[in-house]
């Protein structure tokens, strides 16, 4: 496995075990039965950290679906340099930032943690170009 597809997996691992935590909190506001019902508007809220972190996983899916065919067409084209696996490891702690960030609610360094793994991404756009 290529140091990129490591950290590829890794992003994958984080953005499928977002989830839990928000819907621990549901299970603590709705109850257990309240985790399984369907959407309503009457709902009680759940806890603001947990809203924060729902909005954070739709976020951190969004972004992984540009993150993996960058990394899947590298991977293709058999490019890996110390470049593209730097980019790769500074994509997933961004990642980890913005999603810890925002669950907190500081909002000008989840801002910037977001603009980082944006950056990243630019990177391996480049890559596959030979531009990097």
């Amino acid at each position: 496995m290529s140091r990129e597809f490591y950290w590829l997996a890794a992003t994958v691992a984080l953005t499928g075990l977002i989830w839990i935590p928000y819907m621990l909190d549901r299970a603590a506001v709705r109850g257990l039965m309240g985790v399984f019902a369907n959407p309503v508007p009457n709902a009680a809220r759940q806890s603001e950290w947990a809203e924060r972190m729902i909005v954070g996983h739709r976020n951190a899916v969004e972004n992984l679906v540009v993150f993996a065919p960058l990394v899947l067409m590298l991977g293709a084209l058999d490019i890996s340099t110390q470049t593209t696996v730097i980019a790769c490891q500074t994509f997933f702690g961004a990642r980890l930032a913005h999603l810890v960030l925002l669950t907190v609610g500081v909002v000008i360094l989840r801002t910037l943690a977001f603009l980082v793994g944006f950056g990243a991404q630019a990177v391996l756009f480049l890559a596959l170009f030979g531009i990097v």
